[in-house]
């Protein structure tokens, strides 16, 4: 047999407290059990979307590193600022692969965008519109196998190289007027690590 507590005598002022009736007991209880449900329901709710969109974003990656080729989309902020690849807005018919390895690094970016936007950006990438040689073909046979691009298209083909010293990018670019009001970019730019 168990001992009980004493049990604690109200105050000799106070008149005592009525019995607690059905419908204030229900009204506790289902407060009590909102309470439970909300400290757990919430962080078990965010546990479940934060594993899902976990598991979505390794899928992402996973598909982007296991790209052998061009892969539609923008190159991330993060590639376009290390590989110094000013791409400007709005531009079009956006592709991009990265390659590293011990020796070099490449990021392969092509887009098209309005012919306004050619200046802008050549300027932020360090060089001006008289730089562009006509028909000459700076991306290498290489660098071509790679991305699937073909440089014997009609044109007219415009090319230049800007070399820059380690540890800045050198970018090769390929300009296609095939399409005069939206001109047509491709970019090799390569850095040594």
């Amino acid at each position: 047999m168990t001992a009980s507590l004493p049990h604690q005598g109200g105050s000799p002022n106070e008149p005592p407290r009525p019995p607690e009736d059905r419908r204030h007991k229900v009204r506790r209880r289902a407060l009590t059990l909102l309470i439970i449900v909300l400290l757990i329901g919430i962080p078990a709710g965010y546990l479940v979307i934060s594993a899902n969109q976990s598991r979505d974003s390794g899928k992402d990656k996973e598909a982007k590193y296991a790209a052998t080729g061009l892969t539609k989309g923008w190159p991330s902020k993060v590639q376009r600022r290390l590989y110094q690849v000013p791409m400007p807005h709005p531009s079009g018919k956006v592709a991009s692969y990265e390659t590293n390895n011990w020796k070099t690094s490449r990021l392969y970016v092509q887009f098209q965008t309005p012919k306004v936007n050619l200046d802008v950006f050549l300027n932020d990438m360090g060089v001006k519109r008289s730089d562009l040689k006509k028909g000459a073909v700076t991306i290498s046979a290489r660098d071509q196998k790679i991305t699937g691009w073909d440089f014997t298209s009609p044109g007219p083909w415009y090319g230049l190289v800007h070399k820059q010293k380690a540890p800045k990018p050198t970018q090769d670019v390929m300009v296609s007027f095939g399409n005069r009001n939206n001109p047509f970019f491709y970019v090799v730019s390569r850095t040594v690590p």
